[in-house]
């Protein structure tokens, strides 16, 4: 196989890996959807920054093209960083119809003044506050929660313990009642005692 069809093939599964990576089927225009929700749903989208984690979707591609490429043909490195950094650079463009598809799919679930008060919050200084802070607070969370899961986890189990070891020995007998007295039982197969036996 020559090296064009190589890129072309490499190329054609990065580009179909990275569709299928950043969404789900593409939205047609609603026309339900007026122009002024749309651009409150953009201006939402852009606040919450709904769509920086995809911005690594390109550069990945490119880079995981790239190592493709030069493993294959070592002696064309330098040309397959030009050619791949070039056509990615084409590519970047096309970032804004992931913009257009994020804004569809908010507009389509919330309302337009509540996507106006969405924004407005997180481009005020407590929502950009939120939006940079709010990873860590997170993830200082959950290291609480995971400490107090295991501590409650470890009380409930010895409540429990304790409640059942009380419950089982207010069952139990108590070994310093007495015993009651039973008559031993009789063997009908041993001979009757001759004191009591009938005459004859």
């Amino acid at each position: 196989m020559n090296l064009s069809s190589r890129v072309r093939r490499t190329v054609s599964a990065a580009v179909a890996f990275a569709i299928l990576a950043v969404a789900a089927p593409a939205f047609a225009a609603d026309e339900n959807i007026t122009d002024s929700h749309l651009k409150a749903a953009r201006a939402a989208v852009a606040a919450i920054r709904a769509t920086e984690d995809f911005d690594k979707i390109l550069p990945q591609a490119a880079a995981a093209l790239k190592q493709e490429l030069i493993q294959k043909n070592p002696d064309l490195q330098d040309l397959i960083i030009k050619t791949v950094d070039e056509e990615t650079f084409a590519l970047v463009p096309r970032r804004t119809d992931l913009e257009k598809e994020a804004a569809l799919a908010y507009a389509r679930a919330i309302s337009e003044e509540d996507l106006v008060a969405i924004a407005t919050f997180y481009n005020s200084n407590a929502g950009k506050k939120l939006l940079s802070d709010g990873p860590i607070v997170t993830r200082e969370l959950f290291k609480a929660a995971d400490i107090w899961q295991r501590g409650v986890g470890r009380d409930l189990a010895q409540s429990v313990g304790t409640k059942l070891a009380e419950v089982i020995k207010s069952q139990a007998p108590d070994p310093a009642a007495p015993v009651p007295e039973t008559a031993p039982a009789t063997d009908p197969a041993a001979p009757a005692d001759p004191a009591v036996a009938p005459a004859q």
